[in-house]
């Protein structure tokens, strides 16, 4: 009987850890999602804004 009273404690105790470490890997997995698509909206708004001045570069050549 005494053996199975430390089993429960550690039982609970990494059931808690686990939790902890999902917790802190959805954290950072949800930061680097977030990173990644503000880097891609800049990224696709330069590439509009490139696109831009190439076609008013070339409209005006043309003339």
């Amino acid at each position: 009987m005494s053996q199975a009273t430390p089993m429960r404690k550690r039982h609970r105790f990494d059931s808690r850890m686990t939790r902890i470490v999902l917790l802190i890997s959805f954290i950072f997995f949800f930061g680097r999602f977030i990173y990644s698509s503000i880097g891609a909206w800049y990224h696709h708004q330069d590439k509009l804004q490139s696109q831009q001045v190439s076609q008013t570069i070339d409209s005006s050549a043309q003339r």
